[in-house]
């Protein structure tokens, strides 16, 4: 029944997972401190699964990631997902999220407003911090109130978060302080 692969790749911020199934990519794994932490981290999430040869339309996928963490703007918009066991809500958190051309942002309280009422912020902050496909559903372009960047639960956090948003030109109004 695991029909779960995935493939390691270099970026400019380091090397990545993906993971795939016949019916779409369900994880995208920026980078942990090593490539076996990566590794580590999506066999954490899907068990023991074969490291594989990535079939052309997962490559394709690649290949869009890899251009727009060089600065390319790539909005992903083709790649296939198969968010299956994903809640409904989060899945509707991340459609609006796709639609986030690359160097522009979105707030928690905008996409929480398209579902329903800004009173769901913290709920699309919780569903993006779950996002099992960072990059192809481009939770960094989500900030807080105000244009802050508020957090990120990849590795690196805030840091990594910014890296990606200056990558693509990406307007965020944060003051560095002593923390980051």
């Amino acid at each position: 029944m695991n029909d779960h692969r995935f493939a390691i790749f270099d970026t400019e911020i380091g090397r990545c997972g993906i993971a795939w199934a016949r019916r779409g990519i369900n994880a995208v794994q920026l980078p942990m401190s090593s490539e076996d932490k990566t590794r580590a981290r999506i066999r954490q999430r899907y068990g023991n699964i074969a490291e594989a040869l990535p079939p052309r339309d997962v490559q394709s996928a690649i290949e869009g990631i890899v251009e727009l963490l060089a600065g390319k703007p790539n909005d992903l918009s083709e790649v296939v997902l198969d968010l299956d066991g994903v809640p409904e809500f989060n899945r509707g958190v991340y459609d609006i999220a796709r639609t986030i051309p690359p160097g522009k942002t979105l707030t928690y309280g905008d996409i929480a407003k398209r579902l329903g009422g800004v009173e769901l912020s913290r709920d699309v902050g919780q569903a993006l911090g779950r996002n099992p496909c960072p990059i192809v559903v481009p939770c960094h372009r989500v900030l807080a109130a105000g244009g802050k960047p508020g957090g990120f639960s990849a590795n690196g956090g805030v840091s990594t978060k910014l890296k990606m948003l200056a990558i693509e030109g990406a307007v965020v109004n944060h003051t560095p302080n002593l923390f980051d």
